[in-house]
């Protein structure tokens, strides 16, 4: 096991797999934490792409907007109104009687808008008896293990994506019904590079994925099919993954960038509650 003491006393990391993530112990997430201690968590956030952090039920949906803040600009979601308390903290949630489930697929948070978020947390406050993991991918790695005439080909390359794919519309479908937003466009769409580099690390990453990502600019679906079907199956190999469980109170942090995830739909019948922050990026370049 991989664990090693942070500088900051009593902050403990674990990493969880070979290419992301990282379980981080010994603190209490708040908006009032020092700025040390935010500079250290924003450091290996970046170097691990994902954070865990478990036991953080004190975290309720102002304090949680109030501890994204620390991290940068908290934005709305397009699609779905927030809490009446927190209308920046979208409830993500699947009932009992639901069996889609709230962007169950590989996806980065909303590439078809502009300025897509620099990052996203989630935080679990209901969960199944068993199921109801997330799966987290390393666009970064993803990129590193193409070969050098396959990153030639997709370094000019920009990708269209949309809101309006049909994988991704299903998903959504049931909570709209009940907390739409008045203001959402029927569809975003926007087009961004297939290789990005991060603007705080310069680690260049794959940038496309399946739930989003409908050709690429210039060219039809059909002629881009081939190629983005292969993208799409190796940014998601295993080596580039790690599969998180969630219990009340554990709350993930992603860098949106550059790291896809995937819900998984195996709890039929059981309710799931999480709340999510999306925080303002910029144009990727």
């Amino acid at each position: 096991m991989d664990m090693a003491m942070d500088g900051n006393a009593g902050l403990l990391v674990r990493r969880l797999a070979g290419a992301i993530g990282a379980e981080v112990s010994g603190v209490a997430l708040a908006p009032d934490m020092s700025e040390p201690l935010v500079a250290r968590l924003r450091a290996l956030w970046l170097e691990h792409g994902v954070l865990v952090f478990r036991d953080q039920q004190a975290l309720h949906p102002a304090a949680l907007a109030g501890f994204a803040r620390r991290f940068g600009e908290v934005v709305e979601y397009p699609f779905i109104k927030g809490l009446p308390e927190a209308p920046e903290v979208i409830p993500v949630v699947k009932l009992e009687h639901e069996t889609a489930n709230f962007g169950g697929l590989w996806h980065s948070d909303t590439a078809y808008l502009e300025q897509p978020p620099m990052a996203t947390m989630l935080i679990a406050r209901e969960v199944p008896p068993f199921g109801g993991d997330t799966l987290f991918a390393s666009g970064t790695a993803a990129y590193a293990a193409l070969s050098p005439g396959m990153r030639r080909l997709l370094e000019p390359l920009k990708a269209v994506n949309s809101s309006a794919k049909a994988d991704v519309t299903k998903t959504r479908e049931d909570r709209l019904k009940d907390g739409a937003r008045d203001d959402a466009r029927p569809v975003y769409e926007a087009e961004h590079p297939v290789v990005r580099t991060h603007p705080e690390t310069g680690r260049r990453a794959l940038y496309v994925n399946g739930g989003h990502t409908s050709r690429f600019a210039g060219m039809t679906e059909a002629e881009s099919k081939a190629l983005l079907d292969f993208l799409f199956a190796h940014q998601v190999r295993p080596e580039f993954t790690f599969r998180m469980g969630w219990a009340p109170g554990t709350l993930a942090l992603w860098d949106n960038r550059c790291v896809l995830h995937n819900p998984v739909n195996d709890y039929h019948g059981y309710r799931r509650v999480m709340h999510r922050v999306t925080l303002a990026g910029d144009r990727p370049a």
